[in-house]
């Protein structure tokens, strides 16, 4: 039984490529069931910076190809492109990925918040779509336990920049003070609300929100202190606006260039902010080539995480310490969980050994008393025990690196494996 992680990120892969194999949170739930035809066992994470997909495959079948045949036949990425940027992990460097993941080590914002949502969000609707088993829940339970332990324990997370409060400070570093400033957000998605509440810590008052449903954008604006609009009527809105930020999940473009082209000939001399933070990509990006209009998508978040990053190396160091002791002590539960039903085969059949014996040998025996019996019955089961101290220890710790010493002893000993509980 092995875990494997197979996937892209935003370290290696262009947003171009990204937003092709991102996978919305409206089609996780049929992705997985897709999925299903591949492994017995899954969960995807896809966010606006990966699509990984986390399997374990009990049938000793290979999951990372498994996976990547999954991803090759399901996601809109030509075969070149995927095998170009494709990473694949297993056993203990998966779950290290996974974990690090979890720890907002592996994001583009250093110790950003959000990725732990997204990852618990993944395992529960992997668990609707019933991909996931003890060992599958456990690994991502365990990942999301260490992400709350670094960001408590260490300041990675301290007055840390996510993407949305990053999206803000762009803006401001073109327009200024956003007291007096309109914002437009498109998309009622987390992301979306996050924006917003960025905005409004540095002072932006009008709210506008729009999203591809009346409903949602009229609870965002309620949440929010906002007014919804709709997206019909996006020409209008832009021509007062002075920072939008599209967030949405919508697989083509929301934003294009005759919408900004248009709204901009009533306002030619004041610039607009947008900020482009969805994946896929929601604005055209021949909008850029407007004048006045400045134009920003996630991947030109990098600069500002770069500095982050080198801003909180001593807090990185420290999460990385408590990373490294979690990964281990899941490992060893992994290993004790891999061969327990072996051992668990082994030391019944020798207790069956010895009871039969000592029971055969006592009716040869002159009747011994109580205590004597008691005796016995002790020294013969220390001497199991320390018989099968070496070999299960063997067992624990070299199970999961080589699968043909579990079943040498098992055909040795002809055990029939106990079921995993």
């Amino acid at each position: 039984m092995h875990i494997s992680v197979v996937g892209i990120n935003h370290q290696e892969t262009p947003i171009a490529i990204r937003e092709r194999a991102a996978i919305s949170t409206e089609k996780l739930y049929d992705s997985l069931l897709l999925l299903r035809s591949y492994v017995s066992h899954g969960v995807i994470v896809s966010t606006c910076n990966r699509t990984e997909v986390y399997t374990i495959d009990m049938k000793g079948h290979d999951a990372r190809e498994a996976s990547y045949d999954f991803l090759k036949s399901h996601i809109d990425i030509s075969e070149s492109d995927l095998t170009q940027y494709i990473y694949m992990s297993s056993d203990k460097a998966a779950v290290e990925h996974l974990f690090r993941v979890a720890c907002g080590l592996d994001s583009m914002i250093v110790g950003e918040y959000e990725v732990l949502g997204q990852v618990g969000y993944a395992l529960d609707v992997a668990e609707r779509a019933k991909m996931v088993h003890l060992p599958l829940r456990h690994i991502f339970q365990s990942a999301i336990r260490t992400g709350r332990s670094v960001r408590e324990e260490t300041g990675i997370s301290k007055s840390a920049l996510s993407v949305s409060s990053v999206a803000v400070d762009l803006a401001t570093k073109v327009i200024g003070d956003l007291r007096e400033c309109k914002i437009l957000v498109l998309g009622a998605g987390e992301a979306g609300k996050l924006v917003v509440k960025a905005a409004k810590e540095r002072g932006v008052s009008r709210i506008v929100a729009a999203s591809r449903t009346q409903e949602r954008a009229s609870a965002l604006a309620a949440k929010l202190g906002g007014i919804p609009i709709s997206l019909n009527n996006l020409v209008g809105e832009l021509s007062t606006t002075n920072i939008v930020v599209t967030c949405t999940g919508a697989p083509h473009w929301v934003l294009g260039n005759l919408h900004v082209e248009e709204a901009m000939k009533n306002r030619p001399k004041l610039p607009l902010v947008i900020i482009d933070i969805g994946v896929p990509r929601n604005v055209e990006p021949a909008v850029r080539q407007i004048k006045n209009v400045f134009l920003y998508n996630i991947d030109e978040l990098i600069k500002i995480s770069d500095l982050n990053r080198k801003q909180r190396e001593g807090e990185i160091q420290s999460a990385e310490e408590i990373l490294i002791d979690k990964v281990d002590k899941f490992v060893s539960w992994w290993q004790a969980y891999e061969t327990r039903p072996i051992v668990s085969s082994l030391m019944k059949k020798a207790e069956e050994i010895r009871s039969t014996q000592l029971s055969k040998t006592l009716k040869k025996l002159p009747p011994l008393s109580d205590e004597e019996r008691e005796r016995l019955d002790a020294m013969t089961k220390s001497i199991v025990i320390k018989l099968l101290k070496d070999p299960i220890q063997y067992l624990k710790t070299n199970a999961s690196a080589n699968r043909d010493d579990v079943e040498v002893i098992s055909r040795l000993f002809r055990l029939k494996e106990e079921k995993r509980g």
